[in-house]
C-alpha cells in the first residue's frame, strides 16, 4: 500500500499575546492507504493540532503535509472529522442528520446520493430508526449515525478525535468493533487520536508514539493481528507486549518532562 497521508518535517508554532509556543518540531510520519493509524502521546503534546493541520483548518509553520500526493493547504472536503461527541442535532431525525451535509451542499435531491444514504442505513442496521430522534438511540447507535453522516460526504481520509471518550467502558468496546468494521468495509484511511493505549492498539494497523511538546515521533509500531476485530485483538498474546512497549515509552517521556520542570 502507498503512503496516503505524509508529514514531512512539519513544525507548528502557536502565536499568543505574549510569545510564541512551538507545538510540533520537524514531525515526520506516514499513514498507508486503506489503513488505520493512531496517534498516542503525553497530554498536551499536540495530537489535536495534528488533526487540525491534516484537515486543513491550520497551516504548518514549516514543512509539508500531503494527502494522496497533494499538498494540504485548505479544508476542501477530502477529510472527514469525527469529534469526541457525536454532534447530532436532537431536533432532527436520524435521516435528517445523516443528510445534513448534502443539504448544506444543496445535493439533498440527488437521487444517487439519497439511495446511498438508505443503503448505508440498511447495511449498518439503522434503517428502521431513520425517522427516530437521536435521544431515542443508544450511545453506540448514535456514533454509527455520526460516522455514516461523515461517510455521506465521501471523504478520502477520516480523522477521529477521541470519538468514544463520552461512552462507558462496555459500550466503548462494542462501538470500537462497530466503527472499525464500518471503516474497513468502506475501505477508508483513518487516523485516530486517543489517550487510551488499549483502544489505539485494538483499532490500529500502525501506532505513532509522540514525545512531549514540541511533538516529535518517538516510535512507530506496525501491528499485525491477522484481520482480527478490535475486541479479539485484546485477547491476542501480542497485545500485552505491545501495550507495555508503548506504556514504557510514554512513562519515560512523562518522567523526563517532570524532571525538566523540576530542574527549572
Amino acid at each position: 500500500m502507498e503512503n496516503f497521508l505524509q508529514y514531512k518535517n512539519v513544525s507548528f508554532f502557536y502565536q499568543t499575546k505574549d510569545n510564541e509556543i512551538q507545538a510540533l518540531n520537524n514531525l515526520d510520519f506516514s499513514v498507508k492507504q486503506d489503513s488505520f493509524a493512531s496517534l498516542v502521546g503525553p497530554s498536551g503534546c499536540g495530537k489535536t493540532t495534528i488533526l487540525s493541520l491534516t484537515a486543513g483548518l491550520l497551516k504548518p509553520s514549516s514543512g509539508e503535509i500531503t494527502i494522496n500526493g497533494e499538498i494540504v493547504n485548505k479544508h476542501d472536503g477530502k477529510v472527514g472529522y469525527m469529534f469526541q461527541r457525536d454532534q447530532l442535532f436532537e431536533w432532527r431525525t436520524i435521516w435528517q442528520n445523516i443528510t445534513l451535509g448534502l443539504e448544506i451542499q444543496k445535493k439533498n435531491k440527488d437521487h444517487e446520493k439519497l439511495e446511498r444514504a438508505n443503503e448505508l442505513l440498511k447495511k449498518y442496521d439503522l434503517y428502521n430508526f431513520k425517522n427516530k430522534k437521536p435521544r431515542e438511540l443508544s450511545g453506540g447507535m448514535r456514533q454509527r449515525v455520526a460516522l455514516i453522516r461523515t461517510l455521506m460526504l465521501e471523504p478520502a481520509l477520516l480523522l477521529l478525535d477521541e470519538p468514544f471518550s463520552a461512552l462507558d467502558f462496555q459500550t466503548r468496546l462494542l462501538v470500537c468493533d462497530d466503527v472499525y468494521d464500518i471503516i474497513k468495509r468502506e475501505k477508508k484511511t483513518a487516523l485516530l487520536v486517543s489517550h487510551d493505549i488499549s483502544e489505539a492498539l485494538s483499532m490500529s494497523d500502525r501506532i505513532i508514539v509522540l514525545s512531549s511538546r514540541p511533538a516529535q515521533v518517538k516510535q512507530v509500531l506496525d501491528l499485525n493481528f491477522e484481520g482480527k476485530t478490535p475486541l479479539a485483538k485484546r485477547e491476542d498474546s501480542e497485545f500485552g507486549r505491545h501495550f507495555e512497549t508503548i506504556w514504557r515509552s510514554l512513562t519515560n517521556e512523562n518522567q523526563t518532562t517532570s524532571k525538566i520542570f523540576s530542574d527549572t
